[in-house]
Order: structure tokens, then C-alpha cells, then sequence
């Protein structure tokens, strides 16, 4: 018998009644380890409504109440992070080192949250004219809806969950269906944290769940990460119901590796972005530019290391990298190889005959090379979301930031090189929102804001930090005069009898 995965509303865990249910599969053995509840309207209104009933609490509770609670639940975290890995491991099948990863990084923006009581303070300005003071407030949205994405099933709801308690909303978050433990486990620590009922829920379920959040009149604002073309139908949809959204969308990363740079930092550094959690990362590298002369010595550095990689059961400490995600997810991204040896690519190593250590039926794709690709081809223009790295060919420096800038997407991008004025003029021209120089994921701590530029992008406040803050509150701007009741009489410039 599989398990159940139920939603968790009010501060429990409620099952389904629409009827529906998505399978929850093993990527490391291809069988279905359990059977999530799919919302339909009720359930969607259920966990609204439970949201719009803590708010007023929540809302009133002080600056120093909220802390304690995120101070409680990064305690939890950090002591239970290693069951939280293997529940990720479990559902979506990178090893537990990458899981480990997420968790930290996860925890690094419950830490900020704990920051509120400084990152909530207005400004004051005294005697802005006689006897008037003007001051700036920043208020909680209200009930928030965040819908989150299956490649970081912890990590993703730490981006929006911590900042949106901590000033004030109430939130109704959507997991992926397809690794959705993860977020019941984090909805229970909060419980533990002392979170009140109601506070934070869980919604499970597919298109029907998210329709209802971004169309319901109680959910005021919606963050979001995904495809660029669910992105584009979250913001538009959002918008269009009147809620503040921010939908960060899809990538096509390029890391540029220059003739000066060190090509064994580079080779490693391509093969950890592009192939680390089987490359179903947003920030993941998939794109290579080498510049002429160094392409031929890159691409083989490249796949040396490459063929030394351990593809295997996530939950074994010697692998490396893990199972696609789901059959249908490995079927899209082995068709892209296939699209790539068509299309003219040279394919200087092919994952789809790995020889991975895991069950048979594990969604299996090894590591897998293309070099000389060029713009126009699959490989090269769509968001693969597996592991598959490109190398592209530059002549010059030029060339390569112009290929960059002309790509639609503008997540990360990174540059190697051991010149610091080529850095420079790299970070200051290229149009993608995140940099890396010499780092190849340039992800920002949780102390900056995440967030890419162009089709990666739809709203205008980027994830966590900062901007996080600003995307959960609205600014309220009071002007206030008192009048001295020791001048009674005198006018003051009232009208009469008001």
C-alpha cells in the first residue's frame, strides 16, 4: 500500500474530497512511493479561508512574537535538516549532498526573516512643517499564495514562507505534485515553532489549485517559480485579478571561459553547475562559451571529468548525480539529446546509455556533451532542465557577450578569467541579472535578492532579501499634527467645528 500525502489547513493535515490524486514516484527505482490529494475549489477556499481568519492575529502579533517563532522554527530546521535531505532525496532523487545544499541554503533565509524587527522599521521625519510629522509604515499584504517549483522542494518555499510570516501575511502555499512532502514537513515544524492555526497551509494538486489562488479574490499577492511560459500565464493571470505578483520564469545560463583563465578551475566548475542535481537547476550552467584559442583544450578537460562521474541512487554516499525527476521529465530531456545529433551538434559524450549505480528503473540519464553548438538549435535555445551542457564557439570577447545578450532569458551567467578589467566590463555590460566572476552559480546569500532579468523574469521585485521584504509589505505614509491643549482657543488653523 503507498502512503497519502494530504494537504495541511488550519493547522492540521485534511484530506482530500476532490476526488483526485497525482502518483508520487522513487526517481531511483522508477515506483510510486505515494499518492498525493489533488485540491479542487473547495479545498482551494477551505485553505484561503483558514488563511483570512489567522490573519488578524498573525497581523497583530508583535515584531518580537513573530521572531520568536522563526527563531524556534530555524532551531528545528537545523536540527532535523538531515531528515528534511532525505526526504528531497526520496521524491526527487538528487543525492543528499545536493539536498544537504538546498536545506542550508533554505535556512540561510529563515536567518534573514529573524531579522524583521530591523527590516520592518519606517522613516521618521520631525517638524516637517510646524508642529507636523511625517512617518512611513510598512503593512502586510494580507493572505499570500506561493506556488513553488518541483527542483527545489525545500528550498523554494524558504525563499518566499520566512520573509512573507515575518511581516505579517498569512500565506497558502502550492508545491510541485511532484515531490510534495517536503512542504507538509515544513508546514509541521512551524506547528512545533508555535505558528498559529491557519497561518501558513498547504495546498496540493496541479492547475485547479493554482487558478484558484491567483484568481481568488482573498489572496492579495503570489510568488512564483517555474517555466517561463507558466511564469508569463501566473504573472498575466495574477495581474489581471488585481494581486501583486513576482513569477520568476526559466534560464539558459552561460558561463564564458576566456583565454586567461584557468582551465582546470573552469572544467571543474562547468561540471558541477551543468551536471550538479542532474542539471534541474534554474541556476544551473548550460552553456559554455570558449573563446578562441582555449575550445578544444576546454571541451576535453571537460570530458575527462565528466566520465569519472558517478551516476547512482541518490541515497548512496558515493554518487555523484541522481535520477531525472519523474519517466515523462527523463523522456523530454532525452529527446533533446536526440534533437541535438540531428540538428548537426558534435556529441562528444552521450548519458543516454549510463550505466547508473540504482534499480533499472530509475530514471536514468548520465552526463551527456555537446560541443560547437549554435544559436538555432534546440539544444541551445530551450530551457532542457537535465544534463545536458553545451559548448559554444567565440572568437573573441565581444562575440560572446554579444551571444549572451541576445539570449531571451537572463537568469546567471558567470565569467572566468584571470582579468580583472575583462570581469569588469563583463559584469557591467552583460544584461543578466545574477554574475558570477570566477563563481559559476552566482546564487546571492540570503542577505541579497534573487532574481534574473528579461524572460526570466515577470514582475519587478526580485526573491528574498531585501526586495523580498519590500514584495510582502505596502508602504503607508502618515502626516500628524497635534494640537496643544494648553492653547485652547487659539486658532490653529482647524476649520471651525471640525
Amino acid at each position: 500500500m503507498t502512503d497519502r500525502i494530504s494537504h495541511w489547513i488550519d493547522g492540521k493535515p485534511v484530506s482530500g474530497t476532490a476526488g483526485r490524486t497525482g502518483d508520487v514516484f522513487d526517481p531511483a527505482t522508477g515506483q510510486v512511493r505515494a499518492q498525493v490529494d489533488f485540491a479542487g475549489p473547495a479545498e482551494v477556499e477551505r485553505a484561503v479561508a483558514a488563511a483570512s481568519a489567522a490573519l488578524p492575529g498573525w497581523r497583530g502579533t508583535s515584531l518580537a512574537g513573530r521572531t520568536r517563532v522563526l527563531f524556534a522554527f530555524r532551531e528545528l530546521l537545523q536540527a532535523r535538516k538531515d531528515e528534511l535531505a532525505k526526504i528531497v532525496t526520496g521524491e526527487h532523487g538528487k543525492v543528499e549532498s545536493d539536498a544537504a545544499g538546498e536545506v542550508a541554503r533554505g535556512i540561510e533565509n529563515v536567518e534573514y526573516a529573524c531579522g524583521a524587527a530591523q527590516l520592518l522599521k519606517g522613516g521618521f521625519s520631525e517638524n516637517a512643517s510646524t508642529s507636523v510629522d511625517v512617518y512611513s509604515i510598512a503593512q502586510p499584504l494580507g493572505v499570500v499564495g506561493v506556488i513553488s517549483p518541483f527542483n527545489f522542494p525545500a528550498m523554494v518555499p524558504l525563499w518566499f514562507v520566512p520573509n512573507a510570516l515575518a511581516c505579517g501575511n498569512t500565506v497558502v502555499l502550492k508545491p510541485s505534485e511532484k515531490d510534495p512532502s517536503a512542504a507538509v514537513f515544513l508546514a509541521e515544524l512551524l506547528a512545533e515553532a508555535g505558528l498559529p492555526p491557519g497561518v501558513f497551509n498547504v495546498l496540493h494538486g496541479d492547475k485547479v489549485a493554482v487558478d484558484g489562488l491567483l484568481e481568488h479574490p482573498e489572496v492579495k499577492a503570489v510568488s512564483f517559480v517555474g517555466s517561463t511560459p507558466i511564469a508569463r500565464y501566473v504573472y498575466e493571470t495574477g495581474t489581471r485579478n488585481g494581486k501583486r505578483v513576482q513569477a520568476l520564469g526559466g534560464a539558459k545560463n552561460h558561463m564564458v571561459v576566456l583565454p586567461d583563465a584557468d582551465l582546470d578551475l573552469a572544467a571543474d566548475a562547468a561540471v558541477s553547475a551543468g551536471f550538479g542535481s542532474a542539471g534541474e537547476r534554474c541556476m544551473a550552467v548550460s552553456v559554455v562559451v570558449a573563446v578562441d584559442p582555449v575550445g578544444d583544450e576546454l571541451v576535453a578537460k571537460i570530458t575527462e571529468r565528466m566520465r569519472l562521474l558517478r551516476v547512482g541512487d541518490g541515497r548512496n554516499p558515493d554518487s555523484e548525480m541522481g535520477p531525472l525527476v519523474t519517466r515523462a521529465h527523463h523522456a523530454r530531456v532525452s529527446s533533446y539529446v536526440d534533437a541535438g545529433v540531428t540538428e548537426g551538434a558534435t556529441l562528444a559524450v552521450d548519458g543516454r546509455a549510463v550505466e547508473a549505480d540504482g534499480a533499472e528503473g530509475g530514471f536514468w540519464l548520465g552526463p551527456t556533451l555537446f560541443d560547437h553548438v549554435r544559436p538555432g538549435m534546440s539544444v541551445y535555445t530551450d530551457e532542457i532542465f537535465g544534463p545536458v551542457l553545451s559548448v559554444a564557439r567565440a572568437a573573441d570577447f565581444d562575440e560572446a557577450l554579444a551571444l549572451i545578450n541576445a539570449n531571451p532569458y537572463g537568469n546567471g551567467t558567470a565569467v572566468f578569467t584571470g582579468d580583472g578589467a575583462a570581469a569588469r566590463r563583463f559584469q557591467n555590460e552583460v544584461e543578466v541579472g545574477m554574475v558570477g566572476v570566477n563563481v559559476p552559480i552566482p546564487v546571492p546569500v540570503g542577505y541579497y535578492s534573487f532574481g534574473g532579468w528579461k524572460d526570466s523574469l515577470f514582475g519587478d521585485s526580485h526573491a528574498y532579501g531585501p526586495e523580498g521584504f519590500h514584495f510582502f509589505t505596502r508602504t503607508k505614509v502618515v502626516t500628524s499634527r497635534w494640537p496643544d491643549s494648553s492653547h485652547a482657543g487659539v486658532n490653529l488653523g482647524f476649520p471651525k467645528n471640525s
